[in-house]
This record gives C-alpha cells, structure tokens and sequence, in this order.
C-alpha cells in the first residue's frame, strides 16, 4: 500500500506500475560508478568525455565533503598499506551508514552505524564483493587512550556512538567503529566512509526514486496511513506488531519516491529480520547504481551536478593517505564488474549474550578468505552465503 501519488494517497496493488519485461539485458555500469554510488554518490569522471568535464564533477563532490587521516592512519593494522595511493592488488573499504535522520549538527554524535557493509575489490577487478555484517553483531570494542574509553563488549553497533561522545565527534565514532571491525574481521582497510539517513535522502531525491522489487508483504514501523489514506510519520515507541493504521509495502515491482525507498530499506519485521533489512539495503544501492548510470543521469548536466552536490555534502570519508582525487580516479577503471551481496552467518541467527548475534566459524572463516584476497574460492566451497537479491 506505499504510494508515489504526488498527493500522498495510497495506491491499490492492482494499479502499481508494471514491473517491467522479463529477460531484458541491460549494459552493466562500470564497477567504479557502483561503487561511488555505494558511498551515496557517483563520480562519473573520465567516462563523461573531456578532462575539463571530469574535472568539474569530480569538484562537486570535493568542494562538499569532509576528510580525515586520523582513522586508517593511527596504526595498528587497522589501515592497509599504500605507499599514497590505492593498491592495484584487492582493495577494502568500509561505509557506516547513520540514522541521524536529523543531520550531524543536530544529532550525529551519539549515533550508532546501523549499516556496515565491508566492500571487497578483489585483484581481479571484475567484481564488488559487499560482505553485511549485522549491526547486533556481538563484538569487543576495543580501548582507545585518546577518546578516553576504556573499552566494552557488546552490539558492534555501539562502537560509533562509544567513540562519538564526548570530543570525539564523528572522526572519534569512525576511528572506534573502523577498529571494531577490523578486530572483528581481520580486515585492513583502504578506505573508510560514512554516509547519514537524511544525505541518502538527498541522493535519492537528487536520482528521482529508484525502482524496487517487494519480495515480501511488510510494514512500516515508522510511517501510518490515516482514514483518507495519507501517509504521515508515526509518533511515539517503534511497534513490534504492526497497528491497525500501518504503512504497508505489497509485493511487486515499481518506481518508489526516496523516502519510499529508504523506509523499504530499513524494514526488519519479517521472518529473516535484520538479514532481510541487509538484503534490501544491497538492492537499494544496486538500484540506486543503475538509476545513476543511466541516460537520463549521465547525458543530463544538471540532475548530474545536484546528485553530486548532494553526495559530497552527505560523505565524511578516510582515503588512508590517498589524495582525494586520486582516491576517486584510482577506482575509475573498473569496467565490467559485478555487484555480489554476501551475508553472514548464511542468513541465519547465532545466539550471543545480551541478546546480540554471534559470529559462526564459517563466517569467521569468510572474513579471513576477504583479508587474503581468496574470497572467490571460499564463496564456491559456501554457495549459500551469497544472496541473490531482487533487482
């Protein structure tokens, strides 16, 4: 029952859009542009035709954005080595995404990352490899003499707000939250982004929606739907049963508004709870990929400038001592490449204290496969912890 009415009127499920012709083929978008739109943006640089074009967008998101060296370059393995640029072996980024909703001078400290995703470029190039790890992932967060914590257990989700408090700002949560994870995974990072709620909101405004796929009936924790059908955002604690004037998201494919399609993102109530919500956060950024490298983005100057504009002033990024640009430009050449949802523990829960998730070995296992850069082979012998999403 979501609805792209202008007026805000709920649709019936029989009037949705057509989900379009089974089978087609589309060109695939190069993997550099997917992935800047992972980050919230994307950097059509070189393939928009002269240097002075590319140029120019790439200062679109440069002028907006905020960078640090602090995180990846505070040692302790935590930021892979370099030499100043990006490697031509595997590369490993990290996005934490924020639900400040509000924007940071409102309410970005204190927030937890609610979204971690490890993204995998193996030496290879032909793929992006996203590995989801659940924001209830039972953790050890590790000291840190500088932000003045001394250090806790529990959902690694708590990480950032740890670091954030206090004077640490959103560069104390980013450092607190990049070591979680890598003691966690083992992994060392090139790079690490944070994007907030309302600047994916941006984006997605700035592409004009994104067309999803509902795979399952769910609801709306956040938003309700008064008597004459119009949509308003609910008051009070979040549900955990959905209440008689609840939002409700049919199944079938069709063009969603941003906020549309964020909320669909954020749903956990179903079966699969938070590995559903990964699962639909990764067809969002792969919608959001396709929608951005399309014609009607590419060709069109101005829409190209206001999702630029409005990805640079949503991103807070660590290179890892890589110039900004060349951090951008050194992902331009990946031509070809696939997006491949990963999740862990197989989609299934693992009981840990508190109430967190627990890791399993065979996800231990899969960290380690990203750190070597052997994830290809280890994903052959564990099929099964590859999702295939609907796009």
């Amino acid at each position: 029952m979501a609805t792209d009415r202008p007026d805000g009127r709920l649709r019936s499920a029989g009037t949705s859009p057509a989900a379009g012709r089974d089978g087609e083929k589309r060109p695939r978008a190069p993997l550099w542009a997917k992935l800047i739109t992972v980050f919230g943006a994307v950097l059509l640089l070189a393939s928009t035709g002269t240097a002075v074009a590319a140029t120019y967008l790439l200062g679109k998101v440069t002028d907006n954005l905020q960078t640090t060296d602090s995180v990846l370059g505070a040692g302790g393995g935590v930021g892979a080595q370099t030499g100043g640029k990006l490697p031509d072996g595997a590369v490993n980024l990290l996005m934490l995404g924020l639900d400040t909703r509000a924007g940071w001078e409102k309410s970005g400290l204190g927030s937890r990352s609610d979204t971690i995703i490890v993204l995998h470029i193996p030496a290879s190039r032909d793929k992006m490899q996203m590995l989801s790890i659940p924001r209830d992932t039972y953790a050890q967060i590790p000291a840190d003499e500088e932000l003045h914590f001394g250090g806790s257990s529990g959902r690694i989700n708590g990480a950032f707000m740890y670091g954030s408090q206090g004077t640490g700002g959103w560069k104390g949560g980013m450092k607190l939250a990049t070591k979680a994870v890598h003691d966690l995974t083992g992994i060392s990072f090139n790079g690490v982004v944070i994007i907030d709620f309302a600047g994916f909101k941006d984006i997605l405004e700035a592409l004009g929606g994104v067309r999803m796929c509902v795979d399952q009936r769910m609801w709306s924790s956040h938003y309700v739907v008064d008597g004459k059908g119009k949509i308003s955002y609910a008051k009070g604690a979040d549900p955990t049963s959905p209440p008689s004037n609840a939002l409700w998201f049919e199944k079938g494919c069709r063009d969603m508004k941003a906020w549309e399609a964020l909320e669909y993102s954020r749903l956990r109530h179903s079966a699969n709870g938070d590995y559903d919500r990964q699962r639909h956060q990764q067809q969002l950024l792969k919608a959001m990929a396709k929608k951005a490298t399309s014609n009607g983005v590419l060709t069109n100057m101005s829409k190209l400038s206001k999702l630029l504009e409005a990805a640079g002033s949503s991103l807070k990024i660590d290179p890892n001592g890589v110039p900004i640009a060349d951090f951008f430009f050194g992902l331009k050449g990946l031509a070809n490449a696939e997006m491949m949802p990963i999740r862990s523990n197989g989609g299934t829960y693992v009981k840990a204290p508190g109430g967190a998730e627990g890791t399993s070995d065979e996800t231990k296992a899969l960290f380690a496969a990203a750190a070597a850069d052997k994830l290809d082979a280890f994903l052959l012998d564990h099929p099964k912890m590859t999702i295939n999403s609907t796009s």
